[in-house]
């Protein structure tokens, strides 16, 4: 977003508005309530891994929020449960689109199979989705895999550069595709990339090498394109969620079914997440209401890292006075940084 562009939100919305009417302007149609924020109507937007999981609940509430949505995924033809939440999507748009006066027969979700590690195959989807709606506002890459649990000592190079061509080659080739055609365009963007806890901590007693190590390659290419595409008006943020049940997760939990209750104690509100639970932050960032938030990572690392020094898990002990020296340290150092 240009700074003009951001002043004129600034100066429509919250407070300013509030000032703006009370010296006499009674227009409210010319204010932006927090609920307008929020609103996507007439944007355009891709989502990767939108078959289930956490991609289909994004891109679902993403078309929710009035958006049109092209999913990708892997497979030749959409789940069962995309095809319900593409009716679903449709007979919302109805009925605000008959308001409107807009045709109410457009698709909100449209399906495409595309392999993410396939970076011409990405670039000629983005390019399919100018060509058709005129813009593209909004990138969510999640697709993602986890492998099989194999030690750091047996697990072969091959294995790792599998979920590496996922997890990082291909949200590197998703974001990127996608930037490309909005800087081409000239607007504003936002840019989403799933990573996860991982990518800051290790697991414990998960020998998941590649996947923790591909999901800080994620925090990486969040942080570095955000540094680039600021001053196109294009945000990049990451997402890493802790301990959510999508179906990568559940088959993982179904052969270890003592980890549920293991995950849940590790969070304060003792359960593990679900994937509709993560709609409202996704929605936030992929808004107007997020407009100065760029480079960051919404994360609920913290609780896990401070559970990684737990003594009784760790055999390490650290003192109050240990820890207040520990963040001083870090604070200097990213005053020096």
């Amino acid at each position: 977003m240009t700074p003009t562009a951001a002043s004129k939100l600034t100066r429509n919305a919250g407070v300013a508005a509030a000032l703006a009417h009370a010296c006499g302007n009674q227009d409210l149609s010319d204010f932006r309530t927090v609920f307008d924020e929020f609103r996507l109507d007439g944007r355009v937007g891709l989502v990767t891994g939108a078959n289930g999981g956490l991609g289909l609940e994004s891109a679902l509430a993403l078309a929710e929020l009035g958006a049109k949505i092209w999913a990708l995924d892997i497979v030749d033809s959409p789940s069962i449960e995309f095809e319900a939440c593409a009716v679903y999507a449709k007979a919302l748009y109805q009925e605000t689109a008959s308001k409107a006066g807009e045709d109410p027969g457009k698709e909100r979700l449209v399906y495409r199979r595309v392999d993410v590690t396939d970076e011409t195959a990405l670039e000629k989807v983005c390019q399919e989705i100018v060509a058709i709606d005129g813009r593209l506002d909004i990138c969510i890459a999640a697709a993602g895999i986890l492998h099989a649990e194999k030690s750091c000592i047996d697990i072969t190079s091959e294995e790792f550069q599998k979920v590496m061509a996922v997890n990082s080659t291909g949200v590197f080739n998703t974001a990127t595709k996608a930037a490309a055609e909005m800087t081409a365009l000239g607007t504003p963007g936002s840019v989403i990339l799933i990573a996860s806890m991982s990518g800051s901590i290790t697991n414990r007693d998960h020998a998941w090498i590649a996947y923790n190590a591909s999901k800080s390659a994620v925090l990486q290419i969040g942080r570095s394109m955000a540094c680039e595409l600021g001053s196109h008006g294009i945000r990049v943020n990451t997402l890493s969620p802790g301990h959510i049940r999508t179906a990568m997760t559940a088959e993982y939990l179904d052969r270890n079914p003592e980890l549920e209750k293991k995950w849940s104690s590790m969070n304060p509100l003792g359960r593990i997440g679900s994937p509709h639970e993560l709609r409202g932050v996704i929605s936030w960032l992929a808004s107007d209401a997020s407009t100065f938030c760029t480079g960051s990572e919404l994360s609920d690392c913290l609780i896990a890292c401070v559970q990684q020094l737990d003594s009784s898990t760790h055999g390490v002990q650290l003192h109050t006075d240990e820890i207040v020296h520990l963040f001083l340290v870090l604070a200097l150092l990213r005053d020096i940084w």
